[in-house]
Protein backbone atom coordinates (compact mmCIF):
# COMPACT_ATOMS: atom_id res chain seq x y z
CA UNK A 1 0.00 0.00 0.00
CA UNK A 2 1.58 3.65 -0.74
CA UNK A 3 0.14 4.63 3.30
CA UNK A 4 -3.09 6.47 2.11
CA UNK A 5 -5.78 4.92 3.53
CA UNK A 6 -9.66 5.00 2.11
CA UNK A 7 -12.78 6.47 3.69
CA UNK A 8 -15.66 4.35 3.19
CA UNK A 9 -19.28 6.14 3.35
CA UNK A 10 -21.05 4.90 6.50
CA UNK A 11 -24.50 4.50 6.34
CA UNK A 12 -25.10 7.86 8.41
CA UNK A 13 -23.04 9.90 5.90
CA UNK A 14 -25.08 8.02 3.08
CA UNK A 15 -28.28 8.69 5.06
CA UNK A 16 -27.07 12.46 5.44
CA UNK A 17 -26.22 12.97 2.07
CA UNK A 18 -29.58 11.81 1.29
CA UNK A 19 -31.83 13.99 3.52
CA UNK A 20 -29.80 16.86 1.90
CA UNK A 21 -30.65 15.89 -1.45
CA UNK A 22 -34.43 15.63 0.00
CA UNK A 23 -33.90 18.39 1.77
CA UNK A 24 -33.15 20.79 -1.21
CA UNK A 25 -36.05 19.20 -2.87
CA UNK A 26 -38.40 20.08 -0.56
CA UNK A 27 -37.09 23.51 -0.86
CA UNK A 28 -37.19 23.55 -4.36
CA UNK A 29 -40.75 22.66 -3.85
CA UNK A 30 -41.22 25.03 -1.41
CA UNK A 31 -40.60 27.92 -3.46
CA UNK A 32 -42.35 26.98 -6.51
CA UNK A 33 -45.59 26.43 -3.77
CA UNK A 34 -45.08 30.46 -2.35
CA UNK A 35 -44.57 31.33 -6.29
CA UNK A 36 -48.16 29.74 -6.86
CA UNK A 37 -49.63 30.72 -3.92
CA UNK A 38 -48.28 34.40 -4.33
CA UNK A 39 -49.79 34.55 -7.28
CA UNK A 40 -53.22 32.88 -6.40
CA UNK A 41 -52.90 35.30 -3.00
CA UNK A 42 -52.95 38.95 -5.82
CA UNK A 43 -55.50 37.44 -7.51
CA UNK A 44 -57.47 37.96 -4.12
CA UNK A 45 -55.79 41.00 -3.31
CA UNK A 46 -56.33 42.62 -6.65
CA UNK A 47 -59.44 41.06 -8.00
CA UNK A 48 -57.39 40.30 -11.09
CA UNK A 49 -58.42 37.79 -13.64
CA UNK A 50 -56.22 34.67 -13.76
CA UNK A 51 -54.14 34.19 -16.77
CA UNK A 52 -55.78 30.70 -17.44
CA UNK A 53 -55.98 28.08 -20.43
CA UNK A 54 -59.68 28.69 -21.65
CA UNK A 55 -62.16 26.18 -22.66
CA UNK A 56 -63.19 22.76 -21.84
CA UNK A 57 -62.96 21.92 -18.06
CA UNK A 58 -60.90 24.59 -17.39
CA UNK A 59 -62.37 27.91 -15.59
CA UNK A 60 -60.27 29.60 -12.95
CA UNK A 61 -62.50 32.17 -12.56
CA UNK A 62 -65.57 30.06 -11.81
CA UNK A 63 -62.68 28.25 -8.62
CA UNK A 64 -61.38 31.21 -7.77
CA UNK A 65 -64.62 32.94 -7.07
CA UNK A 66 -66.28 30.00 -5.60
CA UNK A 67 -67.82 29.73 -2.11
CA UNK A 68 -64.96 27.15 -1.63
CA UNK A 69 -62.37 29.79 -2.32
CA UNK A 70 -62.45 30.91 1.29
CA UNK A 71 -62.37 29.23 5.01
CA UNK A 72 -63.88 31.27 7.43
CA UNK A 73 -63.60 34.63 5.45
CA UNK A 74 -59.83 33.98 4.78
CA UNK A 75 -58.98 33.05 1.46
CA UNK A 76 -57.56 29.71 0.96
CA UNK A 77 -54.36 31.21 -1.58
CA UNK A 78 -53.32 32.59 2.20
CA UNK A 79 -53.30 29.77 4.02
CA UNK A 80 -51.39 28.05 1.62
CA UNK A 81 -49.08 30.54 1.58
CA UNK A 82 -48.49 30.56 5.12
CA UNK A 83 -48.22 26.77 4.78
CA UNK A 84 -45.35 26.95 2.61
CA UNK A 85 -43.87 29.92 4.06
CA UNK A 86 -43.86 27.73 7.23
CA UNK A 87 -42.44 24.53 5.89
CA UNK A 88 -39.66 26.68 4.62
CA UNK A 89 -38.71 28.00 7.74
CA UNK A 90 -38.81 24.83 9.28
CA UNK A 91 -36.65 23.30 6.55
CA UNK A 92 -34.02 25.85 6.90
CA UNK A 93 -34.20 25.94 11.03
CA UNK A 94 -34.35 22.77 11.66
CA UNK A 95 -30.15 21.65 11.96
CA UNK A 96 -30.01 25.26 14.07
CA UNK A 97 -32.78 24.73 16.44
CA UNK A 98 -32.47 21.88 18.88
CA UNK A 99 -36.55 21.53 19.24
CA UNK A 100 -36.38 21.35 15.59
CA UNK A 101 -33.59 19.45 15.32
CA UNK A 102 -35.23 16.02 17.30
CA UNK A 103 -38.95 17.22 16.18
CA UNK A 104 -38.40 19.13 12.65
CA UNK A 105 -39.55 16.20 10.65
CA UNK A 106 -42.40 15.49 12.56
CA UNK A 107 -44.10 18.80 12.59
CA UNK A 108 -43.22 18.83 8.77
CA UNK A 109 -44.93 16.13 8.59
CA UNK A 110 -48.47 16.97 10.65
CA UNK A 111 -48.45 19.69 8.36
CA UNK A 112 -47.79 18.43 5.43
CA UNK A 113 -50.32 15.12 6.20
CA UNK A 114 -52.80 18.28 6.67
CA UNK A 115 -52.30 20.29 3.70
CA UNK A 116 -52.10 17.28 1.48
CA UNK A 117 -55.63 15.61 2.64
CA UNK A 118 -56.87 19.63 2.37
CA UNK A 119 -55.42 19.89 -0.70
CA UNK A 120 -57.33 16.29 -2.31
CA UNK A 121 -60.34 17.91 -0.96
CA UNK A 122 -60.11 20.87 -3.26
CA UNK A 123 -59.19 18.83 -6.55
CA UNK A 124 -62.21 16.82 -5.33
CA UNK A 125 -64.29 20.09 -4.97
CA UNK A 126 -62.52 20.80 -8.39
CA UNK A 127 -63.51 17.77 -10.44
CA UNK A 128 -66.94 16.99 -8.60
CA UNK A 129 -68.59 19.74 -7.25
CA UNK A 130 -67.65 22.93 -9.38
CA UNK A 131 -66.74 20.77 -12.59
CA UNK A 132 -63.59 23.68 -13.24
CA UNK A 133 -60.44 23.39 -12.96
CA UNK A 134 -57.77 26.15 -12.47
CA UNK A 135 -54.07 24.66 -13.51
CA UNK A 136 -52.64 27.25 -10.80
CA UNK A 137 -54.55 25.78 -8.08
CA UNK A 138 -53.55 22.08 -10.03
CA UNK A 139 -50.29 23.26 -10.05
CA UNK A 140 -50.27 24.06 -6.20
CA UNK A 141 -51.96 20.99 -5.23
CA UNK A 142 -49.75 18.34 -7.51
CA UNK A 143 -46.91 20.17 -5.79
CA UNK A 144 -48.04 19.72 -2.36
CA UNK A 145 -48.62 16.14 -3.36
CA UNK A 146 -44.99 15.63 -4.00
CA UNK A 147 -43.62 17.55 -0.70
CA UNK A 148 -46.21 15.58 1.04
CA UNK A 149 -44.28 12.81 -0.11
CA UNK A 150 -40.23 13.58 -0.06
CA UNK A 151 -41.46 15.08 3.60
CA UNK A 152 -42.39 11.71 3.93
CA UNK A 153 -39.77 9.77 3.24
CA UNK A 154 -37.01 12.29 5.14
CA UNK A 155 -39.31 11.08 8.26
CA UNK A 156 -39.20 7.78 7.44
CA UNK A 157 -35.53 7.61 6.93
CA UNK A 158 -34.79 8.88 9.78
CA UNK A 159 -36.87 6.84 11.85
CA UNK A 160 -35.12 3.70 10.13
CA UNK A 161 -31.73 5.38 11.72
CA UNK A 162 -33.42 5.29 15.23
Amino acid sequence: MNGMTTVSPTSENTASSGFITLKRVALVLVVIGIFVTTYLSYLKVGQASAVCIEGAAFNCEVVLNSVYSELFDIPIAYLGLIMYLTLGALLLLEHRVGFLQEYGKIIMFGIALFAWVFSMYLVYLQFFVLQALCPWCLTHETVMTILFGVISVRLFRSLQEE
